[in-house]
């Protein structure tokens, strides 16, 4: 058995099986979670184009330093549910929060009352922006590895773990039975061959264009995922505590009236902070929060969601596109004051200085992303930039920050069962890389999933 990233959803796949006696090889190409340090987050300085990103690759995968926000809501954070259906994913959601919570996580979850949420609700609707509900579970940068921590230590009995070792080719055989092709292993990229009955596939998203690829070479059929191309916003808490006091995250999606096309909030962090990623030398935004370090400012992307037809098969290479264009005027992460952006001008640092809010991302360059994002894009950004205002006064306002640009590599998705299997006997794709989810507690379910399904197979169902 390999398993290939060591995300969550490789790490809740491999919790499930290590109890079972199969033996289980748990391969991860970035370090392990002690060895885990971005040099902009430690010495406040430039990114360093460390090799993996320290941020989205190692022990943990990309959700190791975010902020550990646990959506328990079926209808957020993938699509498992068009899978195995919404009660069963329902299950799914409990045994994996049961697992956090083994391991440490809080007790409290953010759920208003149905009062509350309706008023949110309706005041929403007013902007012609829908509230989602959802019940959220917040871990914090900080307790977030040491759950991750306490995982690893777990899993030290039963599973064979390497870190600082990459994958590079999906092995697979065709039996003279006539039963088809099967997988039978991995290469890794010393030329090392491990054979395998069972290969789970879960890169992470900084793996998605290397699955993508694997599945292309190995005839695969996909289909793509919307593109998910925005910034990230950031002003005073204050701005939107109405909402995020109730609800931790208020999940908002904006149909724009001029493209209708979809925008929606993504990853808010409440009195957090603005980072910079490093995905394959390509420096992205996204955003972190803390459990007991917290700032005065409320961060969140706004990510415009773009389905293309035929002939466009490249989802992650048109988001790296975009991201590389950010970087050439940039030369990293741009920030831009939002009156600047109306007033079609590029931010100083001078203007900056004269504004409320100075940013938490102290490498981001004043730029101009009019000259970076679609205008499709732009324009729906600005106008829900615009509905949020009506609900939340202040959002709106000239000194609001954003910066650019946030992309989502989701992968384009192989056509896979119920289980997640690959038209390759036995080869599982699963987790945000394999682009059938988009978050901790889904990317979890899914590992867990498969192995649930392999202990089926091997008539070991009852182990876990």
């Amino acid at each position: 058995m390999v398993i290939i990233g060591a995300g969550p959803a490789g790490i809740f796949a491999a919790l499930a099986l290590q109890d079972s006696g199969l033996r289980t090889v748990l391969i991860e190409k970035g370090p392990d979670i002690d060895r885990r340090s971005c040099p902009m987050q430690s010495r406040k300085t430039g990114c360093s184009q460390c090799q993996p990103c320290m941020l989205l690759c190692g022990w943990g995968g990309a959700g190791a330093y975010s902020d550990g926000k646990l959506t328990l809501t079926p209808a957020i954070g993938g699509t498992l549910q068009d899978y195995i259906g919404e009660r069963a994913l329902r299950d799914l959601i409990t045994e994996v929060d049961d697992v956090y919570l083994k391991f440490g996580a809080p007790d409290l979850v953010y759920a208003p009352g149905e009062q509350v949420f309706r008023q949110l609700q309706r005041l929403a609707a007013t902007a012609d922006l829908i509230l989602v509900p959802s019940r959220v579970r917040h871990l914090g940068t900080e307790r977030c590895t040491q759950i991750l921590k306490a995982m690893r230590d777990e899993l030290q009995r039963g599973v064979e773990v390497r870190t600082r070792t990459t994958v590079v080719e999906i092995l697979v055989e065709d039996p003279s039975d006539g039963a088809g092709r099967r997988v039978s292993g991995v290469r890794l990229d010393d030329g090392q061959v491990l054979p395998a009955r069972y290969v789970i596939c879960g890169p992470g998203r900084e793996g998605a264009g290397w699955l993508a690829a694997e599945t292309r070479r190995l005839g695969l059929s996909q289909t793509n995922n919307p593109v998910d191309i925005g910034v990230r916003v950031e002003l005073p808490a204050v701005v939107m505590e109405n909402f995020t006091d109730h609800l931790y995250e208020p999940k908002l999606i904006y149909y724009s009236k001029t493209f209708d096309d979809q925008v929606r909030t993504f990853c808010l962090n409440p009195y957090g902070q603005v980072v910079a990623e490093n995905s394959d030398g390509l420096l992205t935004v996204n955003g972190h929060s803390y459990a007991t370090r917290k700032t005065e400012l409320t961060n969140f992307a706004l990510l415009v969601s773009k389905t293309f037809t035929e002939p466009f098969r490249e989802p992650i290479a048109y988001g790296r596109s975009i991201a590389s264009l950010a970087n050439m005027l940039g030369g990293g992460v741009i920030v831009q004051r939002l009156g600047d952006l109306q007033a079609g001008r590029r931010s100083t640092s001078k203007r900056l200085a004269k504004g409320m809010v100075q940013p938490t991302l102290e490498q981001a360059v004043p730029g101009d992303l009019s000259l970076v994002l679609p205008y499709r894009h732009l324009r729906s950004i600005l106008e829900m930039l615009e509905a949020l205002d009506k609900v939340m006064p202040g959002v709106n306002s000239r000194h609001t920050l954003l910066y650019g640009v946030e992309v989502k590599f989701y992968s384009s998705r192989a056509d896979l069962s119920p289980s997640l299997e690959t038209k390759i006997r036995n080869f599982f794709a699963v987790g945000d890389g394999a682009g059938v989810t988009r978050g901790l507690v889904q990317a979890s379910a899914s590992g867990r999933l498969v192995a649930k399904e392999i202990l089926a197979r091997e008539g070991l169902a009852g182990r876990r």
